[in-house]
């Protein structure tokens, strides 16, 4: 019974770990909006949500190619993108296409992010509110109030 509840917990809290990223990632876009050469960056929020719970597959697909791991002699070697070995697994991050050519070579879409932030705004919210509601069921639960 406790395993299900901290398993709900622990869930939601790499939800909001990673709705937070996504945010911050996001508002790099927007500020970087004018500047020359800039890609705009993002991640699949549902496939690194599975990579974060350990809930991905483990067995490699026909459909999905392999990934490429690093070999490392110490724990202190660094892994890809500066990260120690055998640290948690980051979400892939990927570039966005370029609605429109620019002359400067800048794939920050202002509408497309725009409407990123506003919808990752929400549900980072909604999983507040779903944490905040699960901590008060329990506590209700524990005072027997």
């Amino acid at each position: 019974m406790l395993n299900r509840l901290t398993d709900t917990l622990n869930f939601q809290a790499d939800a909001l770990s990673l709705r937070s990223e996504r945010q911050r990632l996001i508002a790099s876009n927007i500020a970087n909006a004018d500047t020359p050469n800039y890609q705009a960056r993002d991640f699949d929020f549902a496939s690194a949500l599975r990579n974060a719970t350990g809930q991905a597959s483990q067995g490699q697909s026909s459909l999905a190619p392999g990934k490429l791991q690093l070999a490392t002699g110490s724990a202190g070697h660094l892994g890809r993108g500066g990260v120690p070995a055998g640290s948690k697994q980051q979400a892939d991050m990927n570039y966005a296409t370029p609605a429109q050519t620019n002359l400067d070579s800048n794939t920050v879409d202002m509408d497309r992010e725009r409407a990123s932030f506003a919808d990752n705004t929400v549900r980072y919210e909604a999983t507040l509110r779903f944490i905040n509601g699960q901590v008060k069921t329990l506590n209700t639960a524990i005072t027997g109030q």
